[in-house]
């Protein structure tokens, strides 16, 4: 049984971390290997683990690493692959991994997920798997359902049994609490091009130049997009209509400032990929940690602040899994920032 995933700790202290990875790879059935190098200590085993799992059909890399978290960082420069980042909380919260990670230089993008979240990681690994595996694709849905469930239950288990003078919970008429699906407007949802292999949301009109730069490094990896400006919260009807008329689209990406509620929205209404480039507003302020922090089972694959570039690499990193055309798109666009 050849593995699919490659999971590398930068040390024999992140196991539990990488549990979290393992425990749903298991339950997706997905074959996968483990493995602990280290970007500053071992760099020569980094390099031939990644080079010989990359030539042995490794489809995604998982790098799991606290501190000065260059592991991820490292893989990215040994295989054209996809990789994934889990920054672990050694000290200062686990912070100067996240930065260590999640702000890599174009055009080496890492999938960073949140701090300790091992087991988004795993989700993150399965979805770009399952756009060209069905079956993987159908069991991360329904793993997908069970996280829903898990809330719905909750009303149940923890709401009902409170019995407190003033609390009122059966005014509502929603029966088992079961969440409708909301309506869909196809002829308004504003899409161009609704085959687009890949969907950018733009959160902000402020936004934009991120959001072409992601879509002039698609043209150039010659890969089909859509792009739309369109707010969750000024303009919900919009935006739940977009990203339901994008069904043929194989991954989003989420531009956003001021909360980054499109990445989050994005990933409530699709079980495809969803990429977050976080971006400064006009206060200076950034957004990494509320797109990077999400949930347990809906990661968004993050990448630097304001990089939109990045994020157009790894939809092409993820689309070039079973795309050789796109990889040999990608080894060029490299080579080309390599030789300036």
């Amino acid at each position: 049984m050849t593995p699919k995933i490659m999971i590398i700790l930068g040390s024999g202290s992140d196991i539990a971390i990488a549990e979290k990875a393992m425990d749903i790879l298991d339950k997706l059935e997905i074959p996968y290997s483990l493995k602990i190098a280290s970007a500053h200590r071992t760099p020569n085993l980094v390099r031939e683990i990644v080079q010989q799992g990359t030539d042995a059909g490794i489809e995604v890399f998982i790098g799991i690493a606290g501190l000065a978290a260059h592991l991820p960082g490292s893989i990215a420069a040994y295989t054209p692959r996809p990789v994934i980042g889990v920054p672990v909380d050694v000290k200062t919260d686990g912070l100067d991994a996240l930065d260590s990670i999640i702000q890599m230089p174009y055009p080496s993008p890492i999938a960073t997920v949140g701090i300790d979240r091992g087991d988004n990681a795993a989700i993150l690994a399965a979805q770009f798997i399952g756009l060209h595996d069905d079956e993987v694709h159908r069991k991360v849905v329904e793993l997908r359902k069970e996280y829903a469930q898990k809330v719905i239950r909750s009303n149940e288990e923890i709401v009902q049994p409170i019995d407190r003078p003033y609390i009122n919970n059966d005014f509502l008429r929603i029966k088992d609490l079961e969440i409708k699906k909301a309506e869909f407007d196809e002829e308004n949802s504003g899409c161009k091009n609704k085959d687009a292999e890949v969907a950018i949301i733009v959160g902000r009109q402020t936004d934009v130049p991120v959001g072409k730069k992601v879509a002039t490094i698609l043209d150039r990896l010659k890969i089909t997009h859509d792009i739309k400006v369109v707010c969750p919260i000024r303009s919900n009807k919009k935006f739940i209509n977009y990203v339901k008329s994008m069904k043929n689209a194989k991954i989003f990406i989420g531009v956003s400032s001021n909360s980054s509620q499109v990445t989050g929205g994005v990933v409530g209404l699709t079980a495809r990929p969803v990429i977050g480039v976080p971006c400064t507003n006009e206060n200076g302020d950034d957004y990494r940690l509320t797109t990077v922090s999400m949930p347990p089972g809906v990661p968004v694959a993050t990448v630097g602040i304001n990089n939109g570039k990045n994020a157009a690499v790894l939809a092409g990193e993820i689309l070039a899994i079973d795309n050789p055309e796109i990889v040999g798109l990608l080894d060029k666009l490299k080579d080309k920032k390599i030789n300036l």
